[in-house]
């Protein structure tokens, strides 16, 4: 009788998941292929380019946008001026182009079965594809930054541009802080690409996950258009997309800048860490699936609303700043130290006897809206008489000046005259006409600021 021997068995080795490189890859080359993809690459070099050296050198300016009026005179304002425009709507979309589509994909094809075959590990899916969709967002914004700029210097040159308090800046600063405030945006942008992310996996083949990061930027920006108490409003990731203005006074106004950049991150690390987890708990087998909207609100949508009081409390608490941010008291010191550093620019143009700013002894007094209305908040009825005395002089110079002053603490303020001083948008100097710098004054508040103290109420 034989007996027979069973040969040991050996078990099959476990399945590995594929390198996060090798998948990273993979999922950059889908996103680069794209037709759409590349043409939006491809605005992207040329639109800012195009826009700002061809605006550069029209007569007519435009003068109601953020340095728009000195696109003429230096080439770093049309970069501002382009980077204004970009954080109200350009940034969201690109990432909903991006990321709000980078899983939503792969639901259109019914390709998920074949992806999680082959990689075998929903966390380096993720993993691959957040990155490459990242990769591939942050390019897009190198390319409008290099755009606008290479438009601005070729067709200007790297000439001086005031500040948003009036003080003179040159070439090596401009390019310290034009540089800056454009990756001062990343910050934001991450976060509205991570609200993508939530979106596409969340939400599926839906038009609203594609349009999520677009979505929550109007309703976030509608809600800093109305008068929400400065904390939430900081509180804000949009809040981000303007903090690079408080890098264009002297001091900086940091606070909101820093501010920006840490609930930009925080929103960031959250939304993704919350779309991380719906896409790894999915059901790849359900070929119908297109999205849960309770579980997007609950697990999505709710920890961001919360996420958005605490960090309000925690502004609140740090700053003590209250109300809208905007009183008398601010409008009135930012006021005198633009006309300040701008009315020596103005002699320097007119070649008249040196004068500094300390010479000046500026002062501004402001008033809203008559005895009837309190002297705070946003609005377009601000009226404010800046005063000033010469070297040698007992005569005292009065400018008047109308204020616009937005919620967001941006001033637009518009001289009234004298016409010599303020009163027309050129002055004639010895080798032509040239811009007024006196004319019309953008200036910047900080909101979180609360050193300064409102004056008592008296004569004005």
């Amino acid at each position: 009788m034989t007996t027979a021997t069973l040969d040991a068995v050996t078990p099959a080795p476990a399945a590995t998941a594929a390198p996060l490189g090798s998948a990273y890859r993979f999922e950059l080359v889908k996103l680069v292929s794209q037709w759409r993809l590349r043409l939006v690459l491809l605005a992207c070099l040329l639109a800012p380019a195009i826009y700002t050296a061809v605006i550069s050198r029209q007569t007519s300016l435009p003068a109601d946008a953020l340095y728009g009026r000195w696109m003429g005179q230096s080439g770093w304002a049309g970069s501002l001026a382009v980077l204004v425009f970009l954080g109200t709507l350009v940034l969201p979309l690109l990432t909903a182009l991006v990321a709000g589509d980078v899983f939503a994909v792969e639901d259109r094809l019914g390709t998920w079965r074949h992806l999680v075959v082959a990689v075998r590990s929903p966390q380096v899916i993720f993993a691959a594809k957040a990155l490459a969709a990242l990769t591939v967002i942050l390019v897009l914004v190198a390319a409008l930054a290099a755009s606008s700029l290479a438009g601005g210097l070729l067709s200007v040159g790297s000439h001086p541009l005031p500040g948003l308090d009036g003080h003179l800046m040159d070439s090596g600063e401009l390019a310290r802080t034009v540089l800056l405030a454009w990756l001062s945006v990343v910050p934001p942008t991450l976060a509205f690409s991570a609200v993508g992310l939530l979106g596409s996996v969340a939400l599926g083949r839906s038009p609203l996950g594609l349009l999520l990061p677009v979505v929550v930027a109007l309703v976030l920006q509608g809600l800093a258009l109305m008068p929400v108490p400065v904390a939430l409003r900081a509180a804000l990731p949009v809040s981000a997309f303007t903090g690079w203005r408080g890098l264009l006074t002297e001091p900086g106004q940091m606070g909101p800048f820093w501010i920006g950049v840490a609930v930009s991150l925080a929103w960031a690390a959250l939304t993704t860490w919350l779309a991380f987890r719906l896409f790894v708990r999915r059901d790849f087998t359900d070929l119908a699936y297109d999205g849960s909207g309770s579980r997007f609100v609950v697990a999505g949508l709710a920890p961001l609303v919360a996420l958005l009081a605490l960090t309000t409390g925690a502004v609140a608490a740090a700053t003590g700043a209250t109300g809208s941010g905007i009183d008398t008291s601010k409008i009135e010191k930012e006021l005198a130290t633009s006309f300040s550093h701008l009315y020596v620019l103005q002699t320097e143009q007119l070649h008249r006897p040196a004068v500094t700013e300390d010479d000046l002894q500026a002062a501004a007094r402001c008033d809203r809206g008559g005895s009837r209305v309190a002297d705070e908040g946003p609005g377009s009825d601000w009226r404010c008489v800046v005063r000033w005395t010469l070297p040698g002089s007992t005569a005292t110079g009065t400018a008047i000046y109308q204020l616009d002053v937005l919620a967001d603490g941006k001033y637009v303020a518009d001289g009234d005259g004298p016409k010599e001083v303020n009163g027309f948008f050129q002055v004639r100097t010895p080798t032509g006409d040239a811009p007024n710098p006196l004319w019309q004054l953008d200036g910047s508040l900080d909101l979180l600021d609360t050193s300064t103290q409102k004056h008592e109420e008296g004569p004005r």
